[in-house]
């Protein structure tokens, strides 16, 4: 996995995932499937985990998928994958478990995207909670340009983030979106002159939230994103308040508070 995908985890909780294929602007490979479905794992057992941060060394976020080695994925050869029938990871193949893994994990998972996320990559990207984009960065859902459709969860994840149509005409024209456009239909959360150092200083911020909380709120907006009806969210906002109000992290949030000081959190 370390080829691929390198995870540093620091004092506060924060993990740093970062892609190190750089010289292939973090192509996705069979290998890199491999590794970030590997780390998805990795992170859902790590208890101390509180915030994600995920980026790509170099000058790409992710450049999709691997063209030098299509034929070998599009055919199955050499550990290819070719039948995507099987739910390997619940709802999820192991091709989508790419993208939709970042969004199943308890935690907030924050994208800092430069230079590129096209394809695979944007979908990647679109697993995470929140997508800081550099101002000349380009995304594109690009498998149209290769006789495809997007694979990796994408379309899960676009319906709820890009209107109907627009998302559509994306799909269909492969077109490419910079920095502001792509804030404004909805693929990234905000413009950012350097978003890794902005998804680092985020990260460390809500690494002082309460831990229980933010994983709660992250539950409620998976649900509102699956499309649950309203008498369900607005019953399970009621479960999760209960849950929080008077346990240890939502005390120590009140204490904190009130002693103007930073909170302890113990896992």
């Amino acid at each position: 996995m370390e080829d691929r995908v390198r995870i540093q985890i620091d004092e506060q909780g924060v993990a740093d995932v970062c892609l190190v294929r750089g010289d292939k602007m973090n192509a996705l490979d069979v290998a890199m499937f491999d590794a970030l479905v590997a780390a998805v794992e990795r992170l859902r057992h790590e208890p101390r985990v509180r915030v994600v941060v995920l980026h790509g060394e170099g000058r790409a976020f992710c450049a999709g998928l691997d063209m030098g080695r299509f034929e070998k994925i599009n055919s199955g050869a050499d550990g290819g994958i070719r039948n995507l029938a099987p739910r390997t990871h619940g709802i999820a193949n192991s091709a989508q478990q790419v993208a939709w893994g970042w969004r199943q994990l308890p935690v907030p998972v924050i994208a800092a995207v430069q230079g590129v996320a096209f394809g695979g990559g944007l979908q990647l990207a679109l697993g995470a909670d929140i997508r800081l984009i550099a101002p000349d960065a380009r995304m594109s859902v690009m498998e149209i340009k290769w006789g495809l459709v997007p694979d990796m969860a994408g379309v899960v994840l676009m319906r709820g983030l890009v209107r109907d149509d627009v998302v559509r005409e994306l799909t269909y024209t492969g077109r490419m979106v910079q920095g502001e456009e792509a804030v404004r239909l909805g693929l990234a959360t905000r413009v950012c002159a350097d978003p890794l150092a902005d998804a680092l200083a985020l990260a460390r911020d809500l690494a002082q939230r309460s831990p229980s909380a933010l994983k709660a709120a992250k539950r409620l907006f998976n649900q509102a994103a699956a499309g649950v009806d309203d008498a369900t969210l607005m019953q399970a906002e009621s479960d999760e308040q209960m849950a929080l109000m008077g346990a240890a992290h939502q005390v120590e949030s009140v204490r904190a508070n009130l002693e103007k000081r930073a909170p302890n959190f113990r896992d």
